[in-house]
């Protein structure tokens, strides 16, 4: 295992390096260029269109909301909680900066990935709708770029076990064990049946749940946080102030925390950010893909407040809580970390919240990415292959919940990344697509036609 974790290393090293943070940055950078800042302007116009978007109208298997929310039970995760504090161990509060950084490009990046699903979405042998970034490589850029669709699925169905799975069951059973002494292997069995409950019965099932279970579990954390916000609002000027003036000045060594230079700010900020909200990645637009709606553009509009309510609401509050209340240099990292700022600054009731918090994030995101890994694998079996991949899913659970935490989040790290570079190359090819519907649909009040294929043969 460690000869293994070694070698795993050296590969995130390689691509988590400079080349990878600058094609996130750059990509979202140009999209959000591209699209005027729309992305930015047009927020309040995205949750009209959320709160319309309760009922479908158009062809797709679930409402535009209830798309949203899939990609939202996929995104906040432990991302949100384990994540943002890994980010400020390793780099420092000014990862937080980074994160938010990756935010404002990531909505431009999100939009555009949704656009291009429903735009390029197709339906497979069943006549259920399916897309994504391997439909829209696919439909979009020909024969001469084919290769990447199947690169990103593979990439896809195998990181699915990482990101979605691994990471998420291990996750809640160290956090259920640490408070509640709950074996791991008793958490791994409870996991398995609530998640067969739920995947079993395919994505409508899966939209349902998460249509109900994501908002109440995002508004109660979010109340929550800002409970701890309050106690501690008299730091929190000097939070905000310490954030912004870290990310661009090394942090020195204080306490518990080694120090880290300004890379490591803009390193671990950029990556935990797009673990967290996963603009980039590819993974979103395969749930938006499905969305009963009748423009690209509308589901797009949807999409990027995933990417602004997962990092710039849920993370800035789980970041500014671990820094104002000054546990930051404790030593702590992780979920723990976390535990601490809520403990603190709640004795008694706040590492319970988050236990419960990050088990309930953790189940979603299971629930989520169980969606994306089996589309994923559809596009090579089509849907014949289904059903044996989420009893394989459920399996998997068990062993995510009881193998070593350091080498399920590096392996989950890893792919990310390898998922998301034949994305951001798709997205850059396709982006004058992206700009001329974006166009046409705001010169038009919104009137644009839903593209659709014809069955997959």
């Amino acid at each position: 295992m460690e000869t293994m974790t070694n070698i795993l290393g050296e590969i995130n090293s390689i691509v988590w390096g400079p080349v990878m943070l600058i094609a996130i940055l750059g990509v979202g950078l140009f999209l959000q260029i591209g699209l005027k800042l729309m992305p930015i302007f047009k927020l309040g116009t995205g949750f009209s269109l959320l709160w319309k978007g309760r009922q479908g109208e158009g062809g797709g298997e679930i409402s535009p909301f209830n798309a949203l929310m899939t990609s939202l039970s996929a995104t906040i995760g432990t991302g949100n909680i384990a994540g943002v504090a890994t980010a400020v161990f390793l780099g420092g509060p000014g990862a937080l900066f980074w994160m938010w950084m990756t935010a404002l490009v990531g909505m431009a990046t999100k939009y555009a990935e949704a656009v291009l699903a429903v735009k390029y979405r197709e339906r497979d042998n069943a006549g259920n709708f399916v897309g994504g970034p391997m439909y829209y490589i696919k439909n979009g850029l020909g024969r001469k770029w084919y290769w990447l669709a199947p690169t990103f699925a593979a990439f896809g169905a195998v990181a699915a076990f990482g990101i979605g799975n691994g990471v998420q069951a291990n996750s809640v059973a160290n956090v259920l064990n640490e408070n509640f002494s709950i074996p791991a292997q008793a958490t791994a069995v409870v996991l398995m049946a609530l998640t067969a409950a739920v995947i079993l019965g395919g994505v409508t099932r899966i939209g349902n749940v998460a249509g109900k279970l994501v908002p109440f579990m995002a508004i109660a954390y979010i109340a929550a946080g800002l409970v701890v916000l309050i106690i501690n609002i008299d730091s929190i000027g000097a939070a905000v102030q310490t954030v912004f003036a870290q990310a661009f000045t090394s942090t020195a060594a204080e306490g518990g925390f080694a120090g880290a230079a300004v890379w490591a700010a803009i390193r671990f900020g950029v990556a935990r950010g797009v673990f967290s909200n996963e603009a980039g990645l590819g993974s979103a637009p395969i749930a938006h893909a499905v969305a009963e709606t009748k423009s690209p553009v509308n589901q797009g509009l949807i999409a990027m407040l995933g990417t602004f309510i997962d990092t710039i609401i849920v993370c800035t509050i789980t970041g500014l809580a671990i820094v104002a209340s000054g546990v930051w240099t404790s030593g702590s990292s992780g979920a723990a970390l976390t535990s601490l700022a809520f403990e603190t600054s709640l004795p008694g009731v706040g590492g319970y919240l988050i236990a419960i918090s990050l088990s309930v994030f953790a189940f979603t995101t299971i629930l989520g990415w169980s969606f994306y890994g089996e589309k994923c694998v559809g596009f090579f079996f089509g849907p014949r292959a289904l059903k044996p991949y989420r009893i394989l899913w459920v399996v998997a659970i068990y062993f995510g919940a009881t193998a070593e935490l350091s080498f399920i989040w590096l392996l989950a790290d890893t792919l990310n990344a390898m998922m998301a570079i034949p994305n951001l190359i798709a997205l850059a090819l396709l982006s004058p697509i992206v700009f001329k519907l974006t166009k046409e649909f705001f010169s038009e009040d919104g009137e644009t036609e839903d593209t659709e294929k014809a069955p997959a043969e």
